[in-house]
């Protein structure tokens, strides 16, 4: 990869790679920091990455890198039960977003990771997969389990429109 390569990666990556990184961390300082060091990587790393699969690295390195420092600060608690009533219901809960973002943050990393990175950011399965290093069939898997859990947590999405 040549500077030039590297400069267009900051150029055209820098936002995609925060926003991911911080719907998963929530915290603006750790996400930030998470994204610089994932640039650092790709940087030092830059003579043995192709031009071609640098978004693909630093989405990956973004993504360990901030497995990682969850791991390290023991953000992550698995809740394997999930509210039962849907918070549809509940009047005080008018922001469709607010109540996206509560959803999502009752599911583990791991299929939060995959969610934001298949409807948000829009990546294919495959994509997913490298990025997380997990095999197309493991990502449809996450993703099928963790909108199972967004339905359930989020009840009737009527309610809320």
């Amino acid at each position: 990869m040549k500077i030039s390569d590297y400069n267009r990666c900051v150029d055209e990556y820098a936002d995609d790679v925060y926003r991911f990184i911080l719907k998963n961390m929530r915290v603006e300082d750790s996400a930030r920091d998470v994204v610089q060091d994932a640039f650092l990587r790709m940087w030092e790393k830059r003579k043995t990455i192709e031009a071609t699969k640098a978004k693909a690295y630093l989405f990956s390195t973004a993504y360990h890198r901030m497995i990682d420092v969850i791991r390290r600060e023991k953000k992550v608690q698995y809740n394997d039960s999930l509210p039962v009533t849907p918070h549809a219901s509940n009047p005080n809960t008018h922001d469709l977003v607010t109540v996206l973002d509560q959803a999502l943050n009752t599911l583990p990393s791991v299929q939060k990771s995959v969610v934001l990175l298949r409807d948000y950011e829009g990546y294919s399965y495959e994509e997913i997969g490298s990025i997380c290093d997990l095999k197309p069939s493991q990502v449809k898997v996450y993703i099928y389990r963790a909108r199972l859990s967004l339905k359930k947590y989020i009840g009737k999405v009527e309610v809320l429109i």
